[in-house]
C-alpha cells in the first residue's frame, strides 16, 4: 500500500455520476455529471439513469484524476457506492470499480451511501482544518429517498434511532412541487419561492408517529387535498399564493423534522447535532438548525452545499476510514439496493 492513502471514490446510486480523489482525508477533486434526461419525465427513470452512468463514468473519473493531478498508479484503493440506491445505477459503479481494482491490484471498498452522507462532515480541504463533530453525535439525514435520525458512535459505528415509516421528506417536497406544476426537481424551487412567502399563512397537521419515527405519505395527501380545496373556489389559487404555500409547507416539514430531532437529542443527552443528505441544502432547514443550536446550546454542523447532494467525495472519505480499519470488499461483492445505514 502507498505511504499516502489516496482513494478514488465512485458514486452512482441514482442519477448523478460522480468521482472524487481524497488523500489522507483531504479532498483533491470532486467531479459530478448530472442527467438532464429525467426532467421531462418529472422524476428519475431507472433505465435511463443506468444508461447515462455508462456514458458518464469514464470521462468523470478521468477528469477527477486530472483535477487532482493523480495517476492511476498512485491510488491506494477504489471506493464505490454499494447501496442503497437504484440497482441498475449501482451496478454500473460497482462493475467499473471491481474492474479497476482488479486491473490495478489494489483494495476494493464497498461503501454504504447513507454513511457517506453522514461522513461528508469529515472531508477536509487543503489549506485549513475544518471543525468536525465529536463522537457521539446525532445526524438528521434527509434526502429524496431517506429520512433518518442516526446516532454516530464512530466513523463506522452508527445506530438508527428513528426513520420514516413510508415516504421520505425529500419526496414530500418533490411531490408537492409536482402538484403545483413546478418542474423537476421541485424541492429547490419550493425553497426559492418560500424565501419570499409568509410561512404562517397556511397550516397543516403533524402525522402521529411513535418516538423518533416519521411519516410523510399522509402529509402528501393532506397537501393534495389542500390544493384541491383552494382550486375549487379559485382557479388561480396556486398561482396567486405560490410563495405563501411554499413557505407554509416548507416550514411545516422542517418543524416536523426538528420536532423529532430535538426529542432524540434530549433523550440521548447529546449536544453535537448535524444534518446531511440532499435536503440539508434547504435554506430554512439550515437556518433553523443554527437557531435551535443557539437556543439549546448545541454544537451544530452543516455540510457545504457540494457535499449535500450525491457526490463521490462522501464515498471517498468513507472508503478512507474503512481502509484504515481493513474493512474492504471481495471481488464477488454485489450491490444492495436496500442497505440500512447500520449494515
Amino acid at each position: 500500500m502507498n505511504k499516502d492513502n489516496i482513494i478514488l471514490g465512485i458514486e452512482s446510486s441514482c442519477d448523478d455520476t460522480s468521482a472524487a480523489i481524497i488523500k489522507n482525508g483531504v479532498i483533491l477533486s470532486n467531479v459530478t455529471a448530472g442527467q438532464e434526461v429525467h426532467q421531462k419525465y418529472g422524476g428519475v427513470v431507472p433505465e435511463l439513469a443506468s444508461r447515462a452512468h455508462q456514458q458518464n463514468i469514464v470521462p468523470v473519473i478521468d477528469l477527477a484524476l486530472k483535477n487532482a493531478k493523480i495517476e492511476l498508479s498512485d491510488l491506494s484503493a477504489i471506493a464505490f457506492t454499494k447501496g442503497p440506491g437504484l440497482l441498475g445505477s449501482l451496478l454500473v459503479g460497482t462493475s467499473f470499480a471491481k474492474s479497476l481494482s482488479l486491473g490495478l491490484d489494489i483494495p476494493l471498498v464497498g461503501v454504504n451511501h447513507m454513511k457517506g452522507h453522514i461522513l461528508a462532515h469529515f472531508i477536509q480541504e487543503e489549506g485549513f482544518e475544518k471543525e468536525v463533530p465529536k463522537f457521539p453525535f446525532i445526524c438528521l439525514t434527509v434526502s429524496g429517498g431517506h429520512t433518518q435520525i442516526v446516532k454516530v458512535l464512530s466513523p463506522l459505528r452508527m445506530e438508527v434511532l428513528g426513520e420514516t415509516m413510508d415516504d421520505a421528506a425529500g419526496e414530500a417536497f418533490d411531490k408537492a412541487a409536482k402538484l403545483m406544476g413546478l418542474p423537476y426537481p421541485g424541492g429547490p424551487l419550493i425553497d426559492k419561492y418560500a424565501q419570499l412567502g409568509d410561512k404562517d399563512r397556511f397550516s397543516f397537521t403533524f402525522p402521529r408517529t411513535e418516538e423518533f419515527s416519521y411519516s410523510f405519505s399522509g402529509l402528501k395527501t393532506q397537501f393534495m387535498n389542500f390544493l384541491k380545496k383552494g382550486l375549487k373556489t379559485d382557479e388561480n389559487f396556486i398561482k396567486d399564493n405560490l410563495e405563501d404555500i411554499c413557505a407554509s409547507y416548507q416550514s411545516h416539514i422542517v418543524n416536523y423534522l426538528f420536532q423529532k430531532l430535538k426529542k432524540a437529542a434530549f433523550s440521548e443527552n447529546i449536544n453535537q447535532i448535524a444534518i446531511a443528505g440532499g435536503v440539508s441544502a434547504n435554506s430554512y432547514l439550515r437556518s433553523e438548525l443554527k437557531r435551535l443550536g443557539e437556543i439549546h446550546g448545541w454544537s451544530t454542523f452543516i455540510p457545504k452545499f457540494e457535499y449535500c447532494t450525491d457526490n463521490a467525495g462522501m464515498i471517498a472519505i468513507t472508503g478512507y476510514y474503512q481502509l484504515l480499519e481493513g474493512d474492504v470488499s471481495m471481488q464477488n461483492v454485489i450491490p444492495n439496493a436496500r442497505m440500512k445505514v447500520d449494515e
